[in-house]
């Protein structure tokens, strides 16, 4: 008994390793296609809103996915432009730390030391805009692939619809009603979910760049663009959204003043939004673990880097739907909810 414990445990870790390798190698592919299928999730509604005005099928999907390339197109080159800028003019940031550190230096009456440890600053100006440049590249990867992703959004598209067909050639028709059933609950869950998430995130990027042109922050669109992307990673991506341009405004303005009134806006914006409205919204029943979220964001941290941190959550929460919604997988669920 003891053996065949120890020989399951075995099979499971050598399992789990061979999916992490798998998914770590197959990157470039499951990837794209796991990003449509969040896009077409978000984009059901919308194509059964088209297909009710008796727009031919074919059309819609057509209309939908010339909109789609055109914003992720815009988005993207958008926000890499605004990157590269970034990194162009980090090193005047690099020299007002300089001027601060020599400052403190004089009013501590160390001007008779040497300043070789300003200089430290200099050469990180250097290397910091370099790699803020280098990781554009990886972050953004997703518009070279733009192409794929859009190929798998049509076929996705383009299959929803059939599945009923097929699963009443399939099986009796109980099991058929059972079946779609669940589907469509997995769906209509699913589609909340990421439907509430992408409305909450959209609205936290648009105040945050609201807060950031009042205040006249450098990079306000690109900072309001990554609250956006970085409000999918829970807690952490609220901290970095709102450290990054306070950082600046730091550094950019001659008080302290306006750094301390962009922490308290956009904290406040984060703090309503994430931990009050969100939650009443979305209902408590999708709150996953803490323990399940960290280990998702180091899990897919580690498989795909950032875009996989971005993803973490999402795949947690669409886990637990499917799970919850099969009765013989209903444990799983219960494991990974919070409480």
């Amino acid at each position: 008994m003891e053996s065949n414990r120890v020989t399951t445990a075995s099979l499971l870790i050598v399992v789990v390793f061979i999916i992490g390798v798998v998914l770590k190698l197959a990157r470039p592919v499951l990837f794209p296609f796991f990003l449509a299928i969040f896009l077409s999730f978000t984009l059901y509604p919308v194509l059964d809103f088209l297909t009710r005005f008796k727009i031919p099928r074919s059309v819609a999907i057509i209309f939908i996915f010339l909109v789609t390339f055109f914003i992720i197109y815009l988005l993207g080159d958008l926000l890499y432009s605004s990157g590269k800028t970034f990194a162009a003019e980090f090193p005047k940031y690099g020299q007002k730390i300089n001027d601060i550190f020599a400052a403190i230096s004089e009013r501590l009456n160390m001007s008779s030391r040497p300043v070789e440890s300003f200089d430290l600053f200099e050469q990180l100006n250097n290397k910091i805009g370099n790699l803020i440049l280098s990781t554009l590249g990886p972050f953004f990867s997703f518009i070279s692939n733009l192409f794929l992703i859009l190929i798998f959004l049509v076929f996705i598209l383009a299959g929803r619809g059939e599945t009923e067909a097929k699963v009443f050639r399939s099986f009796k028709r109980e099991q058929a009603e059972t079946f779609i059933q669940i589907k469509n609950n997995i769906d209509s869950q699913v589609q909340r979910y990421l439907g509430i998430k992408t409305v909450i995130s959209f609205i936290t990027g648009l105040l945050a760049t609201i807060v950031l042109l009042f205040f006249g922050v450098d990079f306000a669109i690109l900072f309001g663009f990554l609250t956006f992307i970085l409000n999918y990673i829970p807690n952490i991506g609220s901290i970095f959204a709102t450290a990054l341009p306070l950082i600046i405004a730091l550094f950019q303005f001659d008080t302290l003043w306006p750094a301390f009134w962009i922490l308290i806006i956009l904290g406040t914006v984060q703090m309503t939004l994430g931990n009050f409205i969100e939650p009443k919204v979305m209902g408590h029943g999708l709150g996953l673990s803490p323990l399940v979220v960290l280990f998702s964001l180091f899990f897919w941290g580690w498989l795909w880097g950032l875009p996989g941190m971005i993803l973490a959550v999402p795949i947690a929460a669409i886990i637990k739907i499917v799970t919850s919604n099969i009765p013989s997988l209903k444990f799983i669920s219960v494991l990974i909810s919070r409480g």
